[in-house]
């Protein structure tokens, strides 16, 4: 009969039907949130808490900082995405695919997006307009090819100005190290700079050194979020010319490279305690990020490629919870 009852066919008792069906639900899942944690709104709310953890280090009031830091997040990473996506098909196929069928969508929402923190950065203040500006710089000469461009308009000049022959200017995403420092160094600004220009709240000598101490922690920390990615992406990088940590030095050597700069972040973390620049229940979450950091690049060759692009971030994630449990 068609429609009998489907008869155990497994030691278990399960039958193969329904045991095909549940691994083709949960794989289904599975793609699904992966393909969510590898998306620009996973990123946005990483970054929204990267801010939030930032104002309750820095001890300002709260403010629309994280909203509007994370609809920039997503408006670049959704562009940044959009981008690469030929490129992105080896390393991070679902990512691709979906930017390559809905590129132009994605950029809408981009557009749409970035117009949304303007707004918010409008109403609160010139400080936090100039701010919110300073991401879609960067990324404008970090991924797109306008560099190159001005470099082959330039270039004509070599045949009247010796020195300019043959001149090539790359889009610093080509250019090794620069290419993660202007990221990390972009993070560091929108994360710390966000709370203090959203709240309106001037940086006070007394104030100083823990604005400092932040800054370099999310900087470091920011660099070795970008490279331990890469070496999931190092054969993609390498077949597109871009020189990474990985490609360059080798997965062996990056570990060691990456974990010199989270030593470089625990540094850090131990001049905010003994300058009592932070509280301890902000510490405390700062170095519970740290520590699955450390545990992540450890693992950098062993994780898989999905994994692998979100788990640097997923460390935030984890000190916005230790913080939210502690309290500020």
């Amino acid at each position: 009969m068609a429609n009998g009852p489907i008869r155990p066919s497994t030691s278990d008792g399960t039958a193969e039907q329904s045991r095909s069906h549940a691994t083709t639900a949960a794989a289904g899942t599975r793609r699904r949130v992966g393909a969510f944690a590898t998306a620009a709104p996973f990123t946005a709310v990483v970054a929204a808490v990267e801010v939030a953890i930032a104002t309750a280090a820095l001890g300002v009031p709260l403010s629309t900082a994280p909203v509007a830091v994370g609809l920039v997040a997503f408006s670049v990473y959704a562009a940044d995405h959009v981008a690469d996506a030929e490129g992105d098909v080896g390393s991070t196929p679902a990512r691709a695919q979906f930017a390559l069928r809905y590129g132009d969508q994605l950029m809408v929402a981009a557009a749409l997006s970035y117009g949304l923190a303007v707004a918010l950065a409008v109403g609160a203040g010139p400080a936090a307009l100039a701010l919110v500006l300073v991401p879609g710089a960067v990324w404008v000469g970090y991924a797109t090819d306008w560099l190159p461009t001005v470099g082959g308009l330039v270039a004509p000049l070599g045949d009247r100005v010796p020195r300019l022959g043959g001149v090539s200017v790359p889009r610093l995403k080509d250019v090794f190290l620069l290419n993660s420092a202007a990221v990390a160094l972009a993070w560091a600004v929108a994360v710390v700079a966000a709370p203090l220009a959203f709240a309106r709240v001037p940086v006070e000598p007394a104030h100083a050194p823990t604005v400092a101490l932040l800054f370099a922690y999310v900087a470091a920390r920011s660099f070795v979020d970008v490279e331990v990615p890469n070496v999931r992406d190092v054969a993609a990088d390498a077949a597109q010319g871009v020189s990474t940590l990985p490609v360059v030095y080798g997965v062996a050597e990056t570990r060691r490279i990456l974990f010199a700069v989270d030593g470089v972040a625990a540094g850090l973390l131990v001049a905010l305690v003994a300058t009592d620049a932070a509280s301890g229940s902000v510490v405390a979450a700062l170095a519970a990020g740290l520590g699955v950091s450390v545990a992540v690049t450890a693992l950098a060759d062993r994780l898989d490629g999905s994994t692998l692009g979100v788990a640097p971030d997923c460390s935030y994630l984890v000190a916005g919870a230790v913080l939210l449990a502690l309290g500020p």
